[in-house]
């Protein structure tokens, strides 16, 4: 089982990554479109810096639903190598044929 403090850290940065993600988005287009005035952009640049880090989507982490591990997670299923084995054993994850050899 993963550190509270370490999953709750991680909710906090998804939520405000959702918080943020339209003025960062429109910042972004700022900054990268070619035809705006070169000031325009800077000061684009500059708002931009100052919003959170922790609200670029790029800080989240990928973590384990069950277990909340930090490591070796798979997308498809949002768990991790050892929380889908043992549930993929039992045959609680459906679409999942269990193999041994």
């Amino acid at each position: 089982m993963a550190k509270k403090g370490m999953v709750e850290k991680n909710n906090r940065r998804q939520k405000l990554v959702k918080q943020y993600a339209e003025k960062r988005a429109a910042l972004k287009a700022t900054i990268m479109n070619k035809e705006a005035a070169f000031e325009e952009r800077i000061a684009a640049t500059l708002k931009l810096a100052e919003l959170p880090r922790n609200s670029a989507g790029n800080r989240v982490r990928l973590r384990c639903e069950v277990s909340g591990r930090s490591r070796a997670v798979y997308r498809k299923f949002k768990m991790s190598r050892i929380a889908l084995r043992e549930l993929g054993n039992k045959g609680l994850v459906p679409g999942l044929v269990k193999s041994s050899w």
